[in-house]
């Protein structure tokens, strides 16, 4: 490494997640730059390995979780949906297309054509590697429509888009492939190296200080470009929210997702998961009017817990190909907005997780819903008798009600019995919350069309910055990245 750290190259790009590999990728195709660098702080495709199906527990992997961390992000190896474009739906569904509320940030600069071409491109890249060629979601229109007209009389949205499933083990597969594709054809990918802090000369971003992940007190060294792409995803949301604050990259005040993932039984969601695989439900709650909706759904899929920075312990879920449980999980997730003179959501949303780490001992509560309506924690024993057995082994049981806000479960009770009178069952008190599941997003960058933020030469990019949500809307906005530094040449 010692003979690089002096290197100058045409592009650094920092994080090797989807928007960032896509970033490569678009850049090869494009043939315009002779040196680009990838750096990712956690391991390639072909170290990552979670351990606790092994150990049968969370063994907080150091320096970084294997999940969150790596080679194609966290988002990678949970369940690897896909969500595609399919003309006859895109109108119906541009919120989720565009990937949520970041993704109206990417419309202010480029038409519906132009997104559609651009979701259409990328969706090729992924079947070019091996991505699932079935889309879920697109027959039975006449059943799913009938779905959608009785969630409407109960004031849901249910968003139908179509999607690829990779399932966990296949994304890995996928995944690997990229990395070999990127590493054969000239992009430098550079793992197990974090990145401290951005170089600028004149005001004008020039490279960046970095030390070996595994090595805190090794020798740190710069690399230099002429341009620098931050694509850090979720999992470096506070440290891009740092490296904005430090260099007075302009932001706006973001947002930040806070709820619990549900799990029931996969016979109750049997009709949305064979119509859809993932049904996206939407709604204004009535008591605040706040936004709540599904996300990551997973048949017949499996809890899991995630690691991030200060043992920070996240829930979320995955779903395999071939392996199986008998329960559906899902997220159930509450948009808290914040007004003048709050603008640090990412330090709310890590607060609350926190406080529910400390009621689990460092690790992720569940709790029973008949249990939160009668007012009390729930025990080993009332798990031990459930119907609905946990698939988060190592989850422990309690209360959750005592780390999140009240006005925020308020939201997800109200929602779940809305949802109830869609879905029976859905609200069915053995079906258990698990907390905390949380989305962190940096305060939105601000940036332009060309996605270069108010330093020169300095451009962002995927979920981390708040400009999309989700695999892929984040490589789409890398692919578009590319195509915009070689269209600035």
């Amino acid at each position: 490494m010692a003979h690089k750290q002096m290197q100058k190259y045409d592009i650094i790009i920092v994080g090797a997640g989807p928007s960032g590999i896509f970033c490569a990728y678009e850049l090869l195709q494009q043939k315009k730059f002779k040196s680009i660098l990838l750096i990712e702080q956690g391991k390639s495709m072909h170290e990552r390995a979670c351990p606790i199906e092994r150990a049968k527990k969370c063994l907080h992997c150091k320096p970084y979780c294997n999940i969150t961390c790596g080679f194609s992000g966290a988002g990678a190896f949970s369940d690897g949906k896909l969500l595609s474009y399919h003309k006859s739906m895109f109108n119906a569904g541009e919120e989720m297309y565009l990937g949520g509320n970041g993704g109206s940030y990417i419309k202010n600069f480029y038409s519906n054509q132009e997104i559609k071409d651009l979701l259409e491109y990328t969706d090729e890249v992924y079947l070019k590697f091996g991505a699932e060629p079935h889309l879920e979601g697109v027959e039975n229109r006449d059943q799913i429509e009938q779905l959608q007209a009785k969630a409407k009389k109960e004031k849901l949205d249910l968003v139908d888009i179509p999607l690829r499933h990779l399932g966990t083990e296949k994304s890995q597969e996928l995944y690997t492939k990229v990395q070999t594709y990127l590493e054969k054809n000239g992009i430098e990918v550079l793992c197990n190296v974090s990145v401290d802090n951005i170089v600028k000369e004149n005001g004008v971003a020039v490279g960046v200080d970095c030390h070996p992940s595994f090595d805190l007190c090794g020798k740190k060294f710069k690399f230099y470009a002429d341009k620098i792409v931050l694509a850090v995803g979720r999992k470096g949301a506070d440290w891009l929210s740092k490296m904005c604050e430090k260099h007075k990259i302009k932001t706006e005040v973001g947002s930040v997702d806070i709820g619990v993932r549900y799990e029931l039984s996969d016979s109750v969601m049997q009709k949305v998961n064979t119509l859809l695989y993932e049904g996206k439900f939407i709604a204004r709650t009535s008591t605040y009017g706040d936004k709540v909706r599904t996300f990551c759904q997973n048949p017949s899929g499996f809890v899991s817990a995630e690691v991030y920075e200060n043992n920070l312990t996240l829930v979320n879920g995955h779903s395999y190909k071939d392996k199986k449980s008998e329960n559906t999980n899902l997220a159930i997730l509450v948009s808290h907005h914040f007004t003048n003179p709050f603008d640090k959501p990412l330090e709310y949303g890590k607060n609350v997780a926190e406080n529910v780490n400390q009621l689990a001992s460092g690790g992720i509560l569940v709790q029973r819903l008949g249990d939160i309506y009668r007012g009390k924690r729930t025990w080993q024993q009332d798990l031990d008798n459930n119907k609905i057995r946990p698939t988060l082994s190592s989850a422990i049981p309690g209360d959750i009600t005592y780390a999140i806000g009240y006005r925020t479960m308020t939201d997800i009770l109200e929602f779940i019995k809305s949802v109830d009178k869609v879905v029976e069952g859905f609200a069915n008190p053995e079906n258990l919350l698990y907390a905390p599941e949380i989305k962190f997003y940096s305060n939105t960058v601000v940036v332009d069309k060309n996605f270069e933020t108010n330093i020169k030469n300095l451009y962002s990019i995927g979920d981390g910055g708040g400009l999309t949500t989700g695999l892929m809307m984040a490589s789409a906005s890398g692919v578009q990245m590319a195509r915009n530094l070689v269209n600035q040449e």
